[in-house]
């Protein structure tokens, strides 16, 4: 039987007017989980709802209108053009600020097909595929494709929980590229107002940590945010790190970020031909999270 179920969204808009972002909408029983949603600049997971029906990460909050929820991508993106045959020149770019950030031009991360289908464990499998698209420029009127994504999404819901196993493969299309050292990367996910630690909220690791200094100098295998929600419940989002190529660092912030970051410390370069693999978990929490779900989520992370 099928339970879980996959749609656009539908907004009755006056004729003629267009909506300045797009969702798609993944439900279980007929009940919202979460939204894939694309704006300009990037494609991010939200809204994304506990079990109860809160809402707990935030999309453009007024302080960092960049951050969108659940988000992939990088500042310090450079792409190695080669000219003449054998001469290259290194193009700078950013997929995280909606601005030109530090010289780096704004591109755009833009989904361009979704696919689903419902595997085993009660686990619907989201696939999908995105392009990473430089600014408009001169030479390039049209946008230049500078990588691309596959973004698979695993779903699966406990009573108390509703869990998102994310594993992105970022590959290069014509010309090598190098991401890093930047804070500012790569799996960030952004806490609503009101359940923030500035609010009243609390962060702790895996290793008893519950300081954003103490969790961003450790490497801790999960990190929780949580806080009292609407109706005076606790509600929270624990995000569990995967198995890394990298040495994958945290970089938490009491305004209510926490970011799976490997190009913390390093530049990290991708080839022609080579592809980056990276995974985090998302768990989206009634209460506080068991250990039980924790052991499964450890269970299904790098499959």
């Amino acid at each position: 039987m099928t339970r879980f179920s996959i749609e656009p969204d539908r907004v009755d808009l006056p004729s003629g007017a267009t909506a300045g972002a797009r969702r798609t909408w993944i439900k279980r029983d007929g009940r919202p989980i979460a939204a894939l949603s694309q704006n300009a600049y990037r494609a991010y997971i939200y809204p994304l709802f506990t079990p109860s029906g809160v809402s707990v990460t935030a999309e453009s909050p007024i302080d960092h209108p960049h951050h969108n929820s659940v988000t992939v991508g990088a500042d310090h993106f450079d792409c190695l053009f080669v000219y003449d045959g054998h001469r290259t020149e290194r193009g700078t770019y950013n997929f995280y600020v909606n601005e030109t950030f530090q010289g780096r031009a704004t591109g755009r991360i833009a989904s361009v097909s979704v696919d689903s289908e419902e595997v085993p464990d009660n686990t619907l499998r989201i696939v999908q595929r995105l392009e990473w698209q430089g600014p408009v420029e001169w030479g390039a009127p049209e946008r230049r494709i500078l990588a691309r994504e596959t973004r698979t999404i695993d779903v699966r819901t406990t009573e108390e929980s509703n869990i998102l196993n994310i594993r992105s493969r970022l590959e290069p299309t014509d010309w090598d590229i190098l991401i890093g050292p930047t804070r500012h990367a790569y799996f960030t996910v952004r806490m609503a107002d009101g359940l923030r630690v500035v609010d009243g909220g609390k962060i702790v690791d895996a290793d008893g940590n519950n300081s954003v200094q103490e969790i961003n100098e450790g490497a801790a295998t999960w990190v929780t945010m949580s806080a009292t929600g609407p109706h005076g419940r606790e509600v929270g989002v624990t995000v569990v790190a995967h198995a890394s190529p990298l040495p994958t660092g945290w970089y938490a912030h009491e305004w209510g970020t926490v970011a799976l970051n490997p190009f913390l410390h390093e530049e990290q370069s991708i080839r022609q031909g080579e592809a980056l693999e990276l995974g985090v978990t998302v768990v989206v929490h009634d209460g506080l999270v068991s250990r039980d779900v924790l052991d499964s989520v450890y269970d299904v992370r790098d499959r």
